[in-house]
């Protein structure tokens, strides 16, 4: 199984970005799928999380900014991330949530980078 994200960039601050993630399985078609970021010498957390029923939950850092979605027909979890700020900086990655049972699924993410 493999988790491939796309979508990163170079954005300035204020600007958007959406980052798209397929599975190349429908393992996550019964769990919820969240997207992650890690920066540079900080640990890996979840941001947005969106269960198999759509309900999504969002940390307090990126409430009211990012959206969370998905497409199980295309194996596809999204997210639209909007008015970026420079501590959006990371990597970008998906996975179930929780990620324990998965951690084996981890891929390369996708570098996100907002400049001032």
């Amino acid at each position: 199984v493999q988790l491939q994200a796309s979508g990163g960039g170079l954005v300035q601050t204020g600007g958007s970005l959406r980052l798209s993630c397929t599975y190349s399985r429908n393992i996550f078609s019964n769990n919820a799928v969240a997207w992650y970021r890690q920066a540079p010498g900080k640990q890996r957390d979840w941001i947005a999380r969106i269960d198999r029923g759509a309900v999504t939950n969002y940390a307090d850092s990126v409430k009211g900014r990012f959206t969370i979605s998905r497409d199980n027909a295309k194996n596809t979890v999204y997210l639209q991330m909007n008015n970026l700020k420079s501590e959006d900086t990371a990597t970008y990655y998906c996975n179930a949530y929780p990620s324990a049972p998965y951690r084996n699924y981890w891929g390369r993410g996708t570098q996100v980078t907002v400049s001032s």
